[in-house]
């Protein structure tokens, strides 16, 4: 109940506080193609429940009918404003729509799309007893992940069997432990404004 009361304080005010920017945003979206502002896209959440995850849209219209479901270095798909809202992060900020709305929490393992959460083994299955969240340490290990695909020689094989394990493995580590005060720590990490290091991870 506590993490409930933080996610719905913060995820609130930070709708009343950023509404100016993501008004802007959505504008620049808009404009560029006059395609979808959002990008709706399902998601699994805790109990392997599906839900709708919300996000500036930063690629084409349709994109994911026209390649993976992964983004690998300078993807064709994205759009000139989506690579700048990709790099500073501003298209997650939606989801604080889905914390409200209680799908996701501020802070937890990032949600996967169907096709991946298949593949999990019955132990890495248990992450789905959690709430999935805007951010997470395994997003800050692999805030560049786009360009480690990019080096891969085969990038759907590199994320499978070495990034999402190793993902899983962090957040099943830092749910170990996680409490109101590290998921704090991790937001502002996250920002940039704390060691990531610094943080038990089980």
């Amino acid at each position: 109940m506590a993490k409930r009361t933080f996610d719905l304080f913060w995820s609130l005010l930070g709708l009343v506080f950023l509404s100016p920017l993501l008004a802007l945003v959505a504008l620049v979206v808009k404009l560029e193609d006059g395609g979808p502002v959002f990008f709706r896209q399902s998601r699994i959440g805790r109990g392997g429940r599906p839900f709708r995850i919300w996000k500036f849209r930063t690629m084409v219209v349709d994109a994911e009918r026209l390649g993976r479901a992964i983004t690998v270095g300078e993807d064709p798909r994205i759009t000139r404003t989506g690579r700048f809202l990709r790099r500073t992060k501003l298209d997650e900020f939606p989801q604080l729509l889905n914390v409200v709305a209680g799908d996701m929490s501020l802070v937890g393992p990032r949600p996967e799309v169907p096709k991946y959460v298949d593949l999990y083994t019955s132990d890495q299955r248990a992450i789905l007893t959690l709430r999935p969240g805007i951010t997470d340490l395994a997003s800050i290990k692999y805030r560049h992940e786009s360009e480690l695909l990019a080096a891969a020689q085969n990038p759907d094989e590199t994320y499978v069997q070495t990034i999402l394990p190793d993902k899983l493995r962090i957040n099943q580590a830092y749910a170990a432990q996680a409490g109101l005060w590290s998921d704090f720590l991790v937001i502002l990490a996250t920002l940039g404004l704390y060691p990531p290091a610094r943080i038990r991870q089980g």
